[in-house]
């Protein structure tokens, strides 16, 4: 999956496919997959419950790509974010929720989990490495129970695994990363 990802930047690079906010990401991506992956159903915005999974033991409830044969052994999933409004530090936090979702789905049986986020305001990933910031712009992995870092700061996601936010461009400040559940 990450060299379909990674393939499919690709394409974005040299103009074959143009993504310009988060609804087109996921429906490009969606569309290059199913011509790519053969004999697996590639579907947008499927709840949880379909996977046979309970609604509430999850941080979220649907998954925006799923990759599969069946509903009883999912092959894939995978979140995505092309965040557009600024927002840096609340944007990473929704990104840190994303992991921990893929996380749970791993966990409950899906064979592969991802989260593939395209930035091109290089406040992403570039800048300021303290707090949440140190995830995103090369600091430290991306780990451990980690604090909404805005507001009351009353909510907070634990991320078992341990994840490095490696960047890579695609083309100007376009990059993208991709985190691989464990």
């Amino acid at each position: 999956m990450e060299q379909l990802i990674s393939q499919f930047a690709e394409k974005v690079a040299a103009g074959e496919v143009e993504i310009y906010n988060e609804f087109s990401l996921q429906h490009e991506l969606g569309i290059y997959l199913r011509c790519a992956i053969q004999n697996k159903k590639i579907q947008f915005e499927r709840n949880v419950s379909f996977f046979g999974l309970e609604k509430i033991k999850y941080v979220k409830r649907e998954i925006d790509i799923s990759v599969f044969s069946n509903a009883e052994s999912p092959d894939a999933a995978i979140e995505l974010k092309y965040p557009r409004n600024g927002q840096h530090p609340e944007q990473m936090f929704s990104f840190c929720k994303d992991v921990q979702f893929m996380e749970q789905l791993k966990s409950s049986g899906f064979k592969e989990t991802y989260v593939v986020i395209f930035a091109d305001d290089r406040l992403f990933y570039e800048g300021s490495q303290s707090g949440i910031y140190s995830f995103y712009r090369g600091g430290s992995d991306l780990s451990g129970v980690i604090t909404k870092p805005t507001g009351k700061k009353d909510a907070e996601v634990v991320i078992m695994g341990s994840y490095p936010v490696r960047w890579h461009t695609v083309v100007g400040a376009l990059k993208y990363t991709v985190i691989k559940a464990q």
